[in-house]
């Protein structure tokens, strides 16, 4: 049964079939052929109890944020900041892709919506100052995946969501692990460029009162940051409201920068409705897809198979972050959240695994699929952006970052710390 599913989910995605429709399809496929019950009449329930749920509200709203930063400016501005500062090191304005990178998805949530970002403000900059377009491509994709891990994100608002696992603890999670993965990039940035120093484009020369200029740059998506995971951890607002709350920091920036207008609002609320709708419509496929893999059997099938294999508690997991790194070849990260996350977290906390650990080491293997090919999200957005070339190459840059995702995996399992010792901390 789970190599008809596999094959019945590739053949529809080889067939370019959205993934939305290609959940909606393989439950359906499956209902009729291992279900003796119309699983189908229950999906206007579902429907309407996943749409009405309040976290979810967060999802518009995060995405509404990012939207109002890029079209007030403040995010170029950002950008020019973090290139004074870490231009000088080998690799210049790759560090500044992952470090604003880094900022802006601590206050957007989203990864496709950073690395859209960022990368329409720096490709423009590969040829003017020389750099390897590979390898620069490469850090734009996969500095974008960290929208996925830094709170806030979206993706571990679902998580929270899918598993009853608390959104408040996540976050605190997310922190270690996402900057040290940021620092990680650069890291493998460095050795390239000190390995290969013709990649590293012409230097970036700053004076110490440039860099400081450049401060007050930086302090707006700081200053959101603190506004939408500060009222969280104060008591002040819940993850959903901590988001509207973000949005309206978010516009008051935009008015002092005289950037607030009716036809930016208007762009930037088309942009989200576009990017909800989106992400709403996998939800509500993958709700229904799950509803039928747990009728017909799949999930309780699954679970015998992988505690049936006899092995250690560590040996299970590597079995299962290896078929979870090769589903991220095939699938979109988050129709591979809202599928994966209710049928393997319950294995994970049976063999004694944190589920709040486990969290974080799922969004890094989200984070991974983003960048890996064919499915990977992030390289289609980068390439759109470039609009020329072939796609071959943004997959050859991305490369080296997927190597450091397997590092920083290797890294949670060592030392589950990382991710535990703040939530350990504050509850």
């Amino acid at each position: 049964m789970l190599l008809k599913t596999l094959l019945i989910l590739v053949a529809l995605i080889a067939l370019a079939v959205p993934i939305a429709a290609s959940l909606g399809w393989l439950g359906l496929t499956l209902q009729y052929l291992e279900s003796p019950m119309p699983l189908h009449r229950a999906l206007g329930d579902m429907v309407w109890q996943t749409g009405t749920d309040f976290l979810l509200v967060a999802i518009p709203m995060f995405v509404l944020l990012g939207e109002i930063l890029l079209r007030a400016g403040i995010t170029e501005r950002m950008y020019d900041g973090m290139v004074k500062w870490l231009g000088w090191l080998p690799g210049g304005l790759m560090h500044s892709n992952i470090g604003s990178s880094a900022l802006f998805a601590a206050t957007s949530g989203s990864s496709v919506a950073t690395a859209a970002t960022i990368g329409t403000i720096a490709v423009p900059q590969i040829h003017e100052r020389k750099y390897n377009e590979p390898l620069f491509l490469g850090t734009i994709a996969a500095g974008g995946t960290l929208g996925i891990l830094i709170p806030p994100s979206i993706n571990l608002i679902l998580y929270g969501l899918l598993t009853d696992t608390s959104v408040p603890e996540l976050y605190l999670a997310g922190f270690i692990p996402g900057f040290l993965l940021a620092v990680l990039f650069m890291v493998t940035i460095v050795i390239l460029c000190i390995l290969k120093p013709e990649w590293g484009g012409t230097a970036i020369v700053a004076t110490w009162k440039e860099r400081f200029s450049a401060l007050p740059s930086l302090i707006p998506p700081i200053g959101i940051f603190l506004v939408v995971v500060g009222s969280i951890y104060a008591g002040i607002a819940t993850p959903t409201e901590a988001a509207s709350l973000g949005v309206v920091a978010a516009m008051i920036l935009a008015a002092f920068n005289r950037k607030l207008t009716i036809d930016m609002l208007r762009v930037a609320i088309e942009g989200t409705m576009r990017t909800t709708a989106m992400i709403m419509l996998i939800i509500l496929a993958a709700v229904f897809l799950n509803f039928v893999l747990s009728v017909i059997g799949l999930t309780q099938a699954l679970a015998d198979f992988i505690t049936g294999l006899g092995y250690t508690p560590f040996q299970t997991m590597l079995v299962i972050i290896g078929v979870l790194i090769v589903l991220g070849c095939f699938m979109e990260t988050l129709s591979m959240l809202l599928t994966t996350a209710p049928l393997v977290t319950p294995i994970v906390i049976a063999l004694g695994y944190d589920p709040v650990w486990f969290g974080i080491l799922l969004m890094v293997l989200l984070e991974t699929a983003l960048i890996t090919p064919p499915i990977g999200i992030n390289l289609y957005v980068v390439q759109g952006i470039r609009g020329r070339g072939e796609m071959l190459d943004v997959m050859i840059g991305a490369a080296p970052f997927v190597l450091t995702m397997f590092a920083m995996i290797a890294f949670l399992l060592a030392f589950p710390q990382l991710a535990l010792w703040l939530p350990s901390l504050v509850y």
